[in-house]
């Protein structure tokens, strides 16, 4: 394959020797290269080795917020991608084209409680949206970026008919949320390449049939980051709120409830519990009642009935449970750059109990470090060294 400085009178394809044509390659015309084809086919079949043309050639890095006072070592980095676009054919919520919601969070006791076809419609959307955690999760190793899980992310959900909620909610820019080491929360896909020691939160919400289905998981990249101590107090920590909060669930609970069980949990790791972001119900709506705190003390109203759908998602760091948001007005970072961890899962009320909508399956990746086969070796020999 000739490299981008080719002569151009001779073709770009694969091992071919032809003199080139007119056929261009519209990639590359729009980042500036001047490559040429002698015919489609040769373009077709040269085209697994070409692409990667696009990335060696693509636009110049760059940092969008040079006089930001950053909190850790985590930075930005720049171009974002085009905006990713999905078929008309697929349902798109309200706020698709404008970013704008068009509805007002509903009051704080106006739970919607849902009859069994619209349980349904959130088993089948839920159920969807863990396949394609699953799907990115498989995806998390050292030397990607952050852009190409979201690719991920947004291809799976168009094969499965649904629309990636966060895209264009409030101008989110993307079809996915990932979160990585001093990250809260909603962090934006970009060309930061994941490296071995990092931790990444994946968050998923599809739209399918008129209802979402929203997930959380934080993942180890690389061995070195299940290996290293802190890592894993604050990856397990969360993970075992958000198992400890959910086995209180059943008719009955009050919403201000799991935050106790959480930030007694959290306490026992030396770990804190972010305050400023909640679980959330979940249903026709992406966000509405009720709120779930995840610290103790809160004042959230509301008691647990069956036919209810929310999520729980508790953020807990290794520092402070105070929060930075950086410039984009997404990113939320903790204050003292200390490193923070999230699960998350929807859940549905039932008569004694709760049924995990987006419960883990027998083959999703990742687990605890202890879990995971040969864990010395994750992440080495290119497979997915995570957590979930």
């Amino acid at each position: 394959m000739r490299e981008v400085g080719a002569k151009e009178n001779k073709c770009a394809g694969l091992d071919c020797q032809n003199d080139a044509g007119s056929l261009k390659c519209p990639t590359c015309l729009k980042i500036g290269n001047e490559i040429s084809f002698c015919s489609q086919e040769c373009f077709k079949r040269s085209w697994s080795e070409h692409k990667a043309v696009h990335k060696s050639s693509s636009t110049a890095l760059y940092h969008p917020f040079p006089n930001f006072s950053y909190t850790g070592p985590l930075r930005p980095i720049y171009p974002l991608s085009p905006k990713r676009v999905i078929p008309d054919s697929i349902p798109h919520p309200t706020w698709s084209k404008d970013g704008d919601p068009k509805y007002k969070f509903a009051g704080r006791n106006a739970i919607a409680i849902l009859d069994k076809n619209q349980q349904h419609g959130m088993r089948k959307v839920c159920r969807l949206a863990r396949e394609v955690l699953d799907i990115a999760a498989r995806e998390v190793k050292p030397g990607v970026t952050t852009d190409h899980i979201d690719e991920i992310v947004h291809k799976a959900c168009i094969e499965r008919n649904s629309y990636p909620s966060p895209l264009n909610y409030v101008h989110f820019p993307k079809s996915v949320c990932t979160s990585l080491n001093e990250v809260i929360c909603h962090g934006i896909p970009d060309q930061r390449i994941l490296l071995d020691g990092d931790i990444i939160n994946l968050d998923v919400t599809l739209y399918h049939k008129g209802f979402h289905g929203d997930l959380n998981e934080t993942y180890y990249v690389g061995a070195k980051a299940a290996a290293n101590p802190d890592n894993v107090r604050v990856v397990e920590a969360a993970r075992e709120c958000l198992d400890e909060a959910i086995k209180i669930v059943k008719p009955g609970m009050a919403f201000k409830d799991p935050g106790t069980v959480i930030e007694k949990h959290a306490k026992t790791k030396n770990c804190s519990v972010i305050k400023t972001y909640c679980g959330h119900g979940i249903n026709m709506l992406f966000h509405c009642a009720p709120n779930v705190p995840h610290y103790a003390k809160n004042k959230a109203v509301g008691i647990a009935k069956p036919g209810m759908t929310f999520t729980i998602e508790p953020m807990i760091s290794l520092g402070t449970y105070k929060d930075k948001t950086w410039p984009d007005d997404w990113t939320s970072v903790t204050q003292d750059g200390s490193r923070t961890a999230q699960f998350e899962h929807t859940l549905l009320v039932t008569e004694d109990g709760c049924e995990i909508l987006t419960a883990r399956n027998a083959d999703s990746p990742g687990g605890p470090p202890a879990q995971q086969p040969d864990a010395a070796r994750i992440g080495e020999d290119g497979s997915n060294g995570a957590s979930a």
